[in-house]
């Protein structure tokens, strides 16, 4: 596995993908920091959701799923 390089914000992502900030949060519940997932610590208290470039391609296929569901 390469070394992680670069990581996104989820309010990058959800504008690279055209949704929510909160569609993403609740699609990441399903991944885990292997599938690309992180959270990122500054000074304050209160982390931010991240993902690496696997992450954004596993957010994809979910929200692929999501919408072929009935």
């Amino acid at each position: 596995m390469p070394a992680i390089d670069t990581v996104f914000t989820v309010a990058r992502v959800a504008q690279m993908l055209g949704e929510t900030e909160d569609l993403l949060y609740e699609l990441s519940e399903e991944l885990d920091p292997e599938d690309g997932c992180l959270w990122v610590y500054d000074l304050t208290e209160e982390g931010s959701l991240a993902f690496t470039q696997l992450g954004i391609e596993n957010l994809r296929i979910c929200l692929e799923e999501r919408k072929s569901r009935p």
